[in-house]
């Protein structure tokens, strides 16, 4: 604190954290962020000569990712081993240093006290636990954009090819990585060392690490050794293994000193030695001493003949000890896998108990040493790794076990996985409870034995408990969902379903009749995901779709609160207005409506606008709306009368973004002009335009404190603009694609930018740099929005997806998945005996029209079908995408065959020739290609078309080819020549679709809708 007041140097990540809990400030507000910007790292490829070492990183360059590290204030009776490790990192250069002993013996106190201490020495820190087996995959992604300092965003999908990528910044950059808790990736009840069935690739990381020559060192804790550090380990070795004993009878001692205890030396000597000195063992029994011998050691020596060998042992005995109340916290604990506050425990419980009881019992559990506390004002509980260990297997041991019996208690009072957890805790969930369990009843009776059990739970639940809201009908259907079973014919009705997650999850012929749904995660008929918002209050959550829907759910939990229906077509843009009270929404059908936030009912309807509205904006104070249009203009809106105040003219094509400046006096617009314009909200006038961006501009945000205004754009780029003189500051780029969104943290240095290229990127507006890159969506990424208090971020995407991410960690907290039914494109194989179709969740069916089954079902989310086209001859189809490309399918097998690349825009037209040779595609790209149909290159690009062209067809003969497009034209090709043999004008709007036949006079004929 004293240097910190001088001047001197800001406190350690652990102190400032320490300070923020305990004033209840951020870390910018006590003036603790120091500025720090990395050399960009250069892409890997042949082995670069070693680096130099060096015993100090310049404290500027010094980045730090403590993942899950502990904040550790006392450690005792470690001297020896600090300065040994301290030895071995800093003077030796290890590279693998692996901290090895029992569980609760202290390995990653030791770990997080070295760490802090020598973390100048390095340039990053990162620090990862695996206490919920992460897979390396995750890790190494993590890992390796942290290192990079967020430049490498595409991985090879080999694993040995990641590892690569991650030892050349490991030897060119000197680097402190940190695997806590490693025993959990390797397989219980086997020769030590063994990893569990998926990760075994781990094996690899640390044979490779300790391998190559490099300046970098990963420290890993583990109860058991694994093999790859047992063989490259040695005195003189780069890898080398420490293995931590107990604590001697006086850090015994001094670490107890505050629990009341009293004895002579030899009777602390004893103690000590009966539990071996493992710390968490000496805490945990000293809450026994105090309250059952009143501290007396002599006298619970002398009662306790059992000597613990293991920590399970002593476990057992205290599990047994408590009370119900105790034990069903503790198992609620284990199942949350994260610090949980009491209001987070009261809700799990099926049968309440009193604020008192709960109280009670969390007192007696902390004075037991058993559980820990954690964040502001310690009100969050959690366990500490051993014992979330001995309570997560002693949990689904049960499970399993009542699984046959008459009263399955834990089926019904515990959630084996919480459908409305965080994403990643609720993959932990599945992965550490459920799949357990489900595993031990396949070895027992089956997958056909378990549907039938679970058949008759469900009878006799029916029967005897109905609308008792506990978990045993969640936890069936999460099974069943885990198990991949067919769920046609089960019978739900009448029951409650409590923490069921069924999205993506099919349920025809699912009996749901007067089921009641608690906290249940369900697929969405939501379609892609144009707009997001969040409410001045952070409160509520509104999305918009491409249906004309707007969903609104209630944050944090996602759980749906209530749909607006009104627009007849796809809603681009949302805001709330500044009391949170109104939400505004634009549409594609030419209309800005205003909605009641609480009821969704719709208040007003403002049509003024002549083509699609793209943007709308709340001034600051609420009493004017901004709405910005494909007609070129951007209305000003009186909210309380609906009138329009004022058009401003300026732009020279479709308007695409507004908003306006914290104190309401500019209005930004960006425009597929390629310009930003500011207005004076007051006159109207035109104050400035700002020229740069080099394609169109989706999305411009003005920063709340700063005289600062973000665009981003198609030519991948976000540019920073000074708007006291309309200079560009600066031009972030990463992005691969174009930039749909931009939004600014709340008071803070950060910007967000999404983009097609399916990322989320946090950026420094001063130093430029990449700060973190949010991955998760599976396509193009269309808007993202900030809480009010900067906490999370939410996303919305083609995927049909909305995602909340936590800003800090980058860590995706959940997703709202939705999809819809549309049917892009079907088409009948030559025969008509099957039907293939194409849809908008990137599903292509094959379907016998006879019987109506689907006969198999193709998905390639990359792809993203829009049209669907059999061949003349066999049983091979076409389909044409959204990523450009043009695929051959084998309908027996399902096998993609070829892939044909050339379109630079989505494909949303393909057919055969009648003799099937030739296949004719036609793109967003304004272009229709021909192909050879037994290779993979493109014969003839036909050009003329202004815009999209949506439909194409063969003439009978296979010598025309006919293709409509959005320009208004149908045109007719010579399919030899390429030419254009003729322009058919009449249509006033797009060509959607063409057919072509001949007449008694063999004739062709052209029809076009």
């Amino acid at each position: 604190m004293g240097r910190w007041e001088n001047g001197d140097r800001v406190p350690r990540p652990y102190h400032r954290q320490a300070l923020c809990e305990l004033f209840g400030k951020n870390a910018e507000e006590f003036g603790l962020m120091q500025a720090s910007s990395l050399p960009v790292t250069p892409e890997i490829a042949q082995p670069d000569p070693p680096i130099p070492l060096s015993n100090q990183a310049s404290s500027e360059l010094l980045q730090e990712d403590w993942g899950e590290a502990p904040y550790i204030v006392n450690l005792y009776g470690r001297d020896g081993e600090c300065v040994e490790l301290e030895q071995w990192i800093g003077d030796q250069h290890c590279q693998m240093v692996a901290i090895l002993g029992m569980g609760g013996v202290g390995k990653t106190a030791l770990v997080a006290f070295v760490a802090a201490r020598m973390k100048h020495v390095f340039e990053f820190v990162f620090w990862r636990s695996l206490q919920n087996a992460l897979p390396l995959e995750h890790f190494l992604k993590q890992c390796i954009q942290f290192v990079s300092d967020q430049q490498r965003l595409e991985l090879p999908k080999e694993v040995d090819a990641q590892i690569s990528i991650l030892i050349h910044y490991l030897r060119n950059h000197r680097c402190l990585l940190v695997l806590d808790n490693f025993e959990s990736v390797l397989q219980a009840g086997q020769r030590a060392g063994q990893y569990r069935e998926g990760y075994a690739a781990y094996g690899k990381l640390l044979q490779r690490v300790g391998e190559a020559q490099q300046q970098s060192c990963l420290l890993l804790t583990s109860r058991e050794k694994p093999k790859e550090v047992a063989h490259l380990e040695g005195k003189k070795s780069p890898v080398r293994s420490l293995h931590l004993s107990g604590l001697q009878r006086e850090a015994g001692q001094h670490m107890l000193q505050d629990k009341g205890l009293f004895g002579s030396e030899e009777q602390w000597l004893a103690l000590v030695e009966r539990y071996s000195g493992n710390p968490l063992a000496l805490q945990v029994v000293s809450e026994p001493i105090q309250e059952v011998f009143e501290g007396n050691i002599a006298q619970f020596l002398q009662e306790q003949a059992i000597a613990f060998g293991d920590i399970n042992d002593l476990l057992d005995q205290q599990f047994h000890r408590l009370s119900e109340q105790e034990r069903e916290i503790m198992y609620w604990l284990a199942i949350e896998r994260e610090a949980t506050s009491l209001e987070g425990l009261r809700e799990n419980l099926v049968y309440p108990m009193s604020i008192g009881t709960q109280l009670e019992a969390l007192a007696s559990l902390r004075r037991r040493s058993l559980i820990e506390t954690r964040g502001t004002a310690q009100f969050q509980f959690t366990l500490q790794p051993a014992i979330m260990e001995y309570v997560t297997t002693s949990l689904f041991q049960r499970a399993s076990r009542e699984f046959d019996t008459e009263s399955p208690e834990v089926w019904v009072n515990f959630a084996l996985s919480k459908a409305q957890a965080k994403d990643y805790v609720r993959e932990s969930q599945v992965r550490l409870l459920l799949a357990p369990v489900a595993q031990r009843l396949l070895a027992r009776l089956g997958k056909e034995g378990i549907e039938q059990k679970l058949r008759d739970m469900l009878t006799k639940q029916r029967r005897v408990h109905a609308q008792l809201p506990g978990y045993l009908v969640g936890n069936i259907l999460n099974l069943l969902t885990y198990l991949h079973c067919d769920l046609r014919g089960f019978d739900f009705s009448h029951l409650v379903v409590r923490q069921a997650y069924l999205q993506d999850v099919m349920l025809p012929e699912v009996n749901f009749a007067y089921t009641r749904f608690i906290a249940s995660i369900f697929t969405n008929t939501s379609g892609s995901v144009l707009a997001v918002t969040c409410s001045p209050q952070g409160n509520l959550l509104a999305a918009g779709t491409t249906t004309g829907e707007i969903w609104m759910y209630d944050t944090p939990g996602g759980i749906p609160r209530l749909t607006c229906h009104g627009h007849t077509d796809g809603v681009w843009s949302l805001a709330f207005s500044p009391d949170g009270s109104l939400l505004a929404s634009s549409s594609d059908d030419h209309t800005v409506r205003l909605w009641d936030s609480h009821s969704g009912h719709c208040l007003r309807i403002l049509q003024d606008h002549t083509n699609r509205v793209r943007a709308i904006a709340f001034s600051p104070d609420g009493r004017t709306l901004a709405s910005g249009s494909d007609d070129q203009t951007i209305r000003l809106w009186d909210v309380s009368t609906g009138n329009c105040l004022t058009t401003l003219h300026g732009h020279s094509s479709r308007v695409w973004s507004v908003s306006f400046s914290p104190d309401g006096n500019l209005l930004a617009s960006g425009s597929t002009d390629q310009t930003v314009r500011l207005w004076d909200t007051r006159t109207g006038s035109c104050l400035a335009t700002l020229r740069g961006h080099t394609s169109w501009i989706r999305s411009v945000a003005f920063h709340l404190n700063e005289n600062i205004l973000a665009s981003g754009s198609d030519d991948q780029t976000i540019r920073l603009w000074d708007i006291s003189t309309g200079n560009c500051l600066t031009t972030l780029h990463g992005h691969t694609s174009r930039v749909w969104s931009v939004a600014f943290r709340p008071a803070s240095d950060i910007v967000g930018s999404s983009s097609e290229d399916q990322t989320i990127r946090l950026w420094n507006i001063h130093t430029g740099r990449c700060l973190l890159i949010l991955q998760g969506h599976t396509r193009g990424v269309r808007s993202i929005a900030f809480t009010p208090d900067g906490a999370m971020l939410a996303s919305g995407g083609d995927d049909q997806a909305i995602r909340s991410w936590d800003v800090t960690t980058g860590h995706c907290l959940q997703t709202l998945q939705g999809y819809t039914n549309r049917v892009w494109s079907i088409a009948f194989r030559s025969d008509g005996s099957t039907l293939a179709s194409g849809s908008e969740n990137s599903i292509i069916r094959l379907w016998d029209v006879k019987t109506g089954q689907c006969l198999k079902t193709l998905q390639d989310r990359s792809h993203g079908v829009l049209v669907v086209a059999w061949s003349p001859h066999g049983f091979t189809f076409a389909s044409g995408g959204q990523d450009q490309t043009i695929r051959l399918w084998d309908g027996n097998t399902g096998r993609s065959l070829k892939i044909l690349h050339g379109h630079t825009n989505w494909v949303r037209a393909v057919t055969f020739s009648p003799n099937g040779d030739t296949l004719a595609s036609g793109s967003e790209d304004q272009t229709v290609r021909l192909w050879d149909s037994n290779a993979t290159s493109c014969r003839c690009i036909l050009q003329g078309h202004t815009s999209w062209v949506r439909s194409v067809a063969f003439s009978p003969d296979g010598t025309m080819l006919a293709s409509g497009a959005d320009d208004q034209m149908v045109r007719l090709w010579d399919t030899k020549g390429g030419c254009c043999l003729n322009i058919l004008q009449g249509h006033t709007n797009r060509v959607r679709s063409i057919a072509v036949s001949y007449t008694h006079l063999k004739l062709p004929t052209i029809y076009s809708v």
